[in-house]
């Protein structure tokens, strides 16, 4: 059984909106848009944003122009920007821009492995540790992320004690972080609690991540778990967009401002402001031409300021 923890302090919140939230938008966002959504997520408190992949534009057209985003980011100092990567091919891409952050991925199922990468599971844990290490040569940070840790749209359920293997081998490779990705939003939190404890145990002092899709409306109850658990970063996205194009029936992650709702609401700071999320959600409607999934922003905010 997971051991009681107090819940955290604070939580770093890390945007995936412009790419993760993206990616599966079969309608093409601007390059102008996604930068101007990158400035307003900046300007609501978010330190870390991914901002695009560098991946075959032919299988993900929505990415096609991330070197013109890395080109036009805002000159922040404070700020992180990282690009995904899943091979070397993409490393280089991704070096030879701006980007402050080489996101590598591996994957705990041979059968998502080979239609996400194009490998077995063993290779993409593999591959991700040599993009680990060009960063590191390049002067730049990294992470890597374990997709389908809790469940394989292919292969079905995925044996714990296989991720917390990988965690600690990716975690040799010398990320800034690991992190247990839900890709098809079938988790649920006692799953999640007993997994993050064990990974927080297995790889500590490295830091855990977690990156949950709201398939089936259990991604902000697995958030709790997992940072209770001890997970400190956890992955968001903008209104809740998202899904993987590789993972049949992946819905959108989870929601960024419901996300920071729950927890500030639970004493849990984000340094995030809830209302310039709402705002920029409001926005960001316009710009995709329909409704977002996040409930907060059609709530609103709670408690509301007194009116005069």
């Amino acid at each position: 059984m997971p051991s009681a923890r107090q819940p955290p302090a604070t939580v770093e919140i890390v945007e995936v909106g412009p790419r993760d939230g993206l990616q599966n938008e079969a309608a093409l966002v601007a390059t102008a848009d996604k930068v101007a959504l990158i400035e307003r997520m900046l300007a609501a408190g978010v330190r870390r944003i991914e901002v695009a992949s560098f991946v075959n534009p032919r299988r993900v057209p929505q990415m096609a122009d991330a070197e013109a985003v890395a080109a036009a980011l805002p000159e922040r100092p404070d700020a992180t920007y990282i690009g995904l990567v899943l091979n070397m091919r993409g490393a280089e891409r991704a070096l030879a821009t701006r980007i402050d952050e080489l996101g590598a991925v591996c994957v705990a199922t041979d059968g998502f492995a080979m239609r996400n990468q194009g490998q077995t599971s063993a290779e993409s844990l593999n591959v991700a540790s040599q993009i680990v290490a060009a960063a590191h040569a390049a002067g730049r940070s990294s992470q890597i992320t374990i997709g389908a840790a809790f469940g394989c749209p292919f292969e079905g359920e995925v044996d714990e004690d296989h991720v917390v293997a990988m965690a600690e081998k990716a975690a040799r490779a010398g990320p800034r972080e690991v992190a247990l990705a839900d890709t098809i939003g079938v988790a649920v939190p006692d799953a999640v609690a007993r997994l993050v404890d064990r990974v927080v145990r297995a790889i500590a002092p490295v830091p855990v991540r977690v990156h949950f899709h709201n398939t089936r409306n259990t991604g902000i109850a697995n958030v709790w778990a997992a940072v209770n658990a001890g997970a400190g970063i956890v992955d968001a996205s903008l209104g809740g967009l998202g899904g993987c194009p590789f993972a049949p029936g992946a819905a959108g992650n989870v929601a960024t401002e419901d996300v920071v709702y729950m927890l500030e609401r639970s004493g849990v700071g984000t340094g995030l402001g809830l209302d310039r999320l709402i705002g920029t959600a409001d926005w960001f409607t316009g710009v995709i031409g329909k409704p977002l999934p996040g409930m907060v922003g059609k709530a609103g905010a709670f408690p509301r300021p007194a009116t005069p």
